[in-house]
């Protein structure tokens, strides 16, 4: 479901009336400083009063459900009492609750809110490297706690998997309806599409390598503060390969020079906590280009982001040029096969 309509400035101004209205359920002023922060699945604003910082998160109906909201909660408290990672403290409301339920004209609409924490995103001019070297060690552990975490018996998330990231259940959309594509570039990305279906079958998915991630760990999403890496955001987390981690990390940036390097980076940093298999490296090129042409169908069906108006045309331009560009190298690495085998 693109978010269309969804997300107008006479609805945002609309939604803002409405969550002003349920703020002294976390002890704030309706009539206190509240703005919108970003707008992408959902709208997210930052309450300001007395000193005090509060993130809410207004939930856009039709995507996540009840439960699926609580599960992501309930994991975030997990591995925060765990000691996993620094990421924000979910606030619960004066009656104990998570999740704060209001109307928004015919539509029930679910916020959450959150710690404010300090810090900013790693930019592209500074050590990016030395920064996916911490997100390394940070996704080890996170992986790591996903697997020995006994999830609660109500807990559910969305499945990440080729059905739900590109196939006829994709949560994203299509990313033929991309702007920018021409037939060349779709007859392409049709090939690169069977082509990804085939691998991910190949790839498997026992729980030495498929299992609960964060799913969005790219630098809009990590804080930097000194020494510390903060991360935020795990709104999509969910069930997918641990490797699609790193391939989120990358979103958007996928056809910069210094990706292999952060691939680099970031399998070091995973490898102070536990090396990251060989064989699932091997995948990451794969999973990267997975992403892409998510982030593709994303851009389709979330035009009227701010995210997608600036990258426009050209960011479905860039992912057929990944494309065009990946299948050569694993035609060459085909033909290499091949050409072994025959002198063999």
């Amino acid at each position: 479901m693109g978010l269309g309509m969804l997300y107008e400035n006479s609805l945002l101004e609309r939604l803002e009336r409405s969550l002003r209205a349920v703020l002294p359920a976390w002890k704030l002023s309706s009539d206190g400083d509240l703005r919108l922060l970003t707008i992408s699945e959902n709208a997210t604003f930052l309450a300001e009063e007395g000193g005090r910082r509060v993130v809410l998160r207004v939930h856009r109906p039709g995507y996540h459900s009840e439960a699926e909201i609580r599960s992501e909660l309930s994991w975030i408290e997990a591995l925060r009492r765990d000691g996993v990672v620094e990421t924000p403290r979910p606030l619960r409301a004066e009656d104990g609750e998570l999740l704060v339920r209001f109307m928004d004209g015919p539509s029930a609409r679910y916020a959450v809110a959150f710690e404010h924490m300090s810090g900013r995103e790693p930019e592209a001019t500074s050590d990016l490297p030395h920064w996916y070297r911490h997100l390394g060690e940070i996704s080890a552990r996170l992986h790591d706690h996903a697997r020995r975490w006994t999830r609660p018996a109500d807990f559910v998330r969305k499945r990440w998997d080729f059905e739900t990231i590109l196939g006829r259940d994709a949560y994203w959309g299509d990313w033929r309806a991309a702007p920018g594509l021409d037939g060349e570039g779709l007859a392409l990305l049709e090939r690169l599409q069977v082509r990804l279906e085939a691998e991910c079958r190949a790839a498997g998915q026992g729980g030495d390598r498929f299992g609960l991630v964060h799913c969005d760990m790219r630098a809009a999403n990590l804080l930097v503060e000194g020494d510390r890496l903060g991360v935020i955001d795990f709104d999509d987390c969910g069930l997918s390969w641990f490797g699609y981690d790193f391939a989120a990390s990358i979103s958007f940036i996928e056809h910069e020079p210094i990706v292999p390097a952060l691939r680099q980076a970031w399998l070091e940093g995973y490898a102070r906590v536990s090396p990251f298999p060989e064989e699932q490296a091997r995948l990451l090129p794969m999973f990267v280009m997975l992403r892409r042409m998510q982030l593709t169908a994303w851009i389709a069906s979330h035009a009227e982001t701010p995210t997608a108006l600036a990258l426009g045309p050209a960011f479905s331009r860039g992912t057929v040029d990944l494309a065009r560009a990946y299948m050569d190298d694993a035609g060459a690495s085909v033909g290499a096969d091949e050409a072994g085998v025959r002198a063999a």
